[in-house]
């Protein structure tokens, strides 16, 4: 079995020939090829959207992906939430001494299917090995590039009011739930898999559908009730949402209870919230059902002017509470 060694990362004859053997192979394109220090792109006309984001996920491989696609997919998702579309990407490695390069290749693969499922491009990268121990497995740092169309309003929680509407694009947890079981040999007996996907398609029918679309977010780290309250600080706006539509399978509820967590707190990597004025809110809920990743998209509530806010539940029995943000780390390690 071949696995890396520190001479992959020396800048030697290993090095070229990870890079022509791998990368080259299944990264190529004209940009990438050009193999200088830096690759010249051509011009961009219009706004630029940009982002960059790390991936030190444990285990690489899981139920429904692996690093590689969670990488691409990560950046790509927050590239759209801008409402760009999406155009190159970069690729960056720190890989562990002793991982099997038939791993490696595995990963290098999925990013590449995933990259072209998304239509862009991986335009340069870059490729570090230390010593065993020093990181586990494999980081990735993954940088998107998107261009704005000229007549795409700006998208932003300060453009929040009074009676917009609230929707999620599926169910909650799953992605939290399926690395924790299969990180931490929980042992539940579950068809529990990461919702990691693509959202450009499904965000590109959201702004077809409406030009009234005021914030587009996905609710990774921290979960709908952690992203919900990071817009409410920036709209100077309460929120409503009814515990009755918030959308669960029931393995991750059922996890959820076992282990005393809440399904509003738990990473997703395949959703977005939504929130459009409530006048397109019924059409845009319809046209994102049409769309495989947005088939059980619901609508969870709306925001009010109180004055207040704050983040409230309507719980199934007609109560109301306030959810905070978490004051700690729920799960650490899944992304």
């Amino acid at each position: 079995m071949e696995i890396i060694t520190l001479s992959h990362g020396s800048g030697g004859k290993a090095t070229n020939k990870l890079i022509d053997n791998l990368f080259y192979k299944y990264f190529n394109n004209e940009f990438l090829l050009q193999k200088n220090d830096s690759s010249v792109l051509p011009v961009i006309n219009g706004k630029i959207a940009m982002s960059t984001d790390s991936f030190v996920i444990n285990p690489i491989f899981f139920e429904g992906g692996d690093i590689g696609k969670l990488a691409v997919c990560g950046t790509i998702n927050d590239i759209c939430m801008s409402g760009a579309k999406p155009l190159y990407i970069s690729v960056g490695f720190i890989i562990e001494e002793g991982l099997p390069i038939s791993e490696l290749e595995k990963v290098v693969q999925s990013i590449a299917k995933t990259a072209n499922e998304a239509g862009v491009e991986i335009v340069t990268g870059d490729t570090k090995v230390v010593e065993k121990g020093s990181c586990d497995k494999i980081y990735i740092n993954t940088t998107g590039i998107g261009i704005i169309e000229k007549n795409r309003a700006y998208l932003g929680g300060d453009k929040v009011k009074n009676g917009d509407k609230i929707i999620i694009s599926g169910t909650l947890g799953d992605h939290g739930m399926c690395i924790m079981n299969k990180r931490e040999n929980l042992g539940f007996k579950t068809s529990i898999k990461s919702d990691c996907c693509l959202l450009n398609k499904l965000i590109e029918d959201i702004l077809s559908a409406s030009n009234n679309v005021k914030v587009l977010r996905d609710p990774t780290r921290g979960g709908l009730a952690t992203t919900l309250n990071e817009i409410i600080e920036h709209s100077n706006i309460s929120m409503e949402i009814a515990e009755e539509f918030i959308p669960v399978k029931p393995e991750v509820d059922a996890m959820c209870e076992i282990l005393g967590l809440d399904p509003l707190f738990i990473a997703n990597e395949g959703k977005v919230v939504v929130i459009v004025d409530k006048n397109d809110a019924d059409n845009v809920l319809n046209i994102m059902r049409q769309n495989p990743v947005g088939k059980d998209s619901v609508l969870l509530g709306e925001a009010i002017n109180d004055g207040k806010n704050k983040l409230y539940l309507k719980t199934k029995i007609g109560g109301r509470r306030i959810i905070n943000m978490p004051e700690g780390e729920i799960l650490v390690r899944i992304c």
